[in-house]
Parts: C-alpha cells; structure tokens; sequence
C-alpha cells in the first residue's frame, strides 16, 4: 500500500481545506502530491472496487501529529464520502479524544501531554458514505499507575479527579 512519510509543521497550514479534499478524491493515486488526503482516499477507492475493509495506520514520536492526521483522514472521509453535514460524524468521534487523552495521556519529559495509548478508530460505511465509528483503546504504558520517572506524571485522569474530589458527587470516591 501507499506509505506516507509527514512532518508535523507545527502552525497550520492552507493544504487541509475542502477545495483540497475535493481534488484528491477527483484524482487517480500518483497523480498528485503526497498527503493524508491522497492515502485516504486511496483506501477509499480500495474498499468500493473490491470490497475489502482497509486500514490506515498512523504512527509517530510523540509530538508528531498522530491525532491530527487521523483527523484529517477522518474529516476527509466525511466530506469526500458524501456524509450528510447533519450527522457530525466526525465531530462525535474528535469530540471524544479529551476523554481518552484523560485517560491515557501523560506529562513526559519529552511533552506534558504525552499520548501513553494506542487508539483504533473503526469507521463504519454504508454505500460509501460514511455511518458512524468506534473509538477502541489500550493503555500501552500501565506501569505508569504505579510509577514515574522523575519530572513526569502519571495519566492526567488522577490529577484532575484529585483537584475535584471536593464536589459533591465525588465525595464518595475516597479521593
């Protein structure tokens, strides 16, 4: 498959907008620059022609751009895919990362808000259009319940249970 090698510019830039989208799901893979776009839409075309399910799988540093790229491929099928605007399909699934960063993200020495997890993001399609998703994690680093290294924390969860463990409904926690 299509392996794409990006650099997390750290500043937005113009080359993420629906004028973008639309040219890369108009044009063969190849026949333009690489992008997120060009891989998403390239696992698109994969799985109408033949009916397979597809995998994009982003990897990186921490600090690389991993949540933004997988919200890119999700923004790009969302609007490529057809999905009616109503649904907020996108926003549904972005809307529940600072949850899981909650619980999964860390202060590190490296980055104070350190990813510690893996996510699977399931994105369901019906007549190429796209019809919901499940967000499925793992915690990759459990040794940090119990540890840290000097000058980093444990999952950012325990700190922000602790600083509200005087409301009311918390009060039975034992915090």
């Amino acid at each position: 498959g299509i392996i794409l090698v990006a650099i997390n510019p750290y500043q937005p830039l113009p080359i993420y907008e629906e004028e973008v989208i639309s040219a890369y799901s108009s044009h063969e893979p190849g026949d333009m620059d690489p992008h997120i776009f060009a891989v998403a839409a390239d696992a698109c075309r994969q799985m109408l022609r033949f009916g397979r399910s597809q995998a994009l799988v982003i990897s990186g540093e921490s600090g690389s751009g991993k949540t933004v790229s997988a919200r890119h491929a999700l923004r790009y099928f969302a609007v490529a895919g057809g999905c009616p605007c109503d649904s907020g399909v996108e926003e549904k699934v972005l809307a529940s990362n600072p949850v899981l960063e909650a619980f999964g993200n860390a202060k590190t020495t490296r980055n104070d808000n350190s990813s510690r997890f893996g996510k699977y993001i399931e994105v369901g399609f019906s007549r190429g259009r796209v019809a919901g998703a499940a967000v499925r994690t793992y915690l990759l680093e459990k040794s940090r319940v119990t540890f840290q290294a000097t000058a980093e924390r444990n999952y950012h969860i325990f700190y922000q249970l602790c600083a509200a463990a005087a409301l009311p409904e918390l009060q039975g926690l034992g915090l």
